[in-house]
């Protein structure tokens, strides 16, 4: 998921589904909150959903030192059982001030933290098990690519999914950032490629 991960299956086949308003609208429409809706690429705002303040927190060490540590806490966020204690907190110390999640499908969702947050969270409180199974990194000096494959299972009986996580990461000197989150769900049409799954045994 990512992200969020929350994940494309998440994203646009529930959470945002339902939409409101014509095309004719402001490309940017905002919440109760002021902030931006989440729009597609038309502009046309997704669902309105009730807003969750997310507490501004220090990162953990473990967390930003390191690309590895990154990828890991960026699934164990996203990893809850229903109704256990959230981690977006922690999840939002990983990315950019500018951070913008893209989630691929029928319709391009395209969301700052704040606007994931809000329209994953009635998925999230159902629980979330996401997983990394096969990661590739580039890197070249302070910048790095990372393609992270994913399993993922909304709700204790949920159909199991897969997936692919594109992020975007740079080190400042003292830490790691992910500036962009890309991902799309694995689908007939689009089944994920063998270069980007663990070998088979």
């Amino acid at each position: 998921m990512r992200r969020f991960s929350c994940l494309l299956l998440v994203l646009s086949a529930c959470a945002h589904a339902p939409q409101t308003g014509n095309a004719g609208e402001s490309a940017r429409p905002t919440t109760a909150t002021g902030a931006p809706a989440a729009t597609t690429t038309t502009g046309t705002p997704a669902a309105t959903t009730t807003s969750f303040p997310v507490e501004t927190i220090a990162p953990r060490a473990e967390d930003v030192s390191s690309i590895d540590g990154m990828v890991r806490a960026y699934y164990e966020v996203v990893d809850v059982a229903p109704d256990a204690p959230r981690q977006w907190a922690r999840d939002r110390t990983l990315f950019s001030p500018w951070i913008r999640f893209v989630a691929i499908g029928d319709r391009i969702r395209v969301m700052d933290h704040q606007q994931l947050v809000d329209n994953s969270e009635p998925l999230v409180r159902k629980g979330l098990h996401e997983r990394e199974i096969f990661r590739t990194v580039r890197r070249y000096g302070d910048i790095a690519h990372v393609d992270s494959t994913y399993e993922l299972r909304v709700g204790p009986e949920g159909k199991l999914s897969r997936g692919v996580n594109s992020l975007e990461l740079y080190f400042d000197g003292k830490r790691w950032w992910i500036t962009s989150a890309i991902w799309q769900a694995e689908t007939p049409q689009h089944p994920i490629p063998p270069e980007l799954l663990p070998r088979a045994r």
